[in-house]
């Protein structure tokens, strides 16, 4: 699954364009790799992303293509959240 739709399907953040704009201004990491909006995210992987003053960095356990709020919490886990 592409990156900004698996950050808007897991609710990490809300809106893909959001997710697009955030990934292309060089401020998410997965698997310590810059990622583009359309990086592949697969079981397993490690997804970083500064937000401001917010560092928070999930291991991605599920993916699916549709879920409900409730579910979305299952799609990640999350390893650290750090101030900067």
């Amino acid at each position: 699954m592409r990156l900004d739709k698996y950050l808007k399907v897991s609710r990490l953040i809300k809106r893909r364009s959001l997710a697009k704009e955030v990934a292309e201004s060089e401020r998410i990491v997965v698997n310590n790799r810059q990622a583009k909006p359309s990086t592949e995210v697969k079981i397993g992987d490690l997804i970083k992303i500064t937000f401001g003053n917010k560092v928070i960095t999930v291991k991605v356990t599920q993916i699916i293509d549709s879920t409900k709020k409730a579910d979305a919490e299952n799609m990640y886990e999350i390893i650290s959240e750090d101030r900067i």
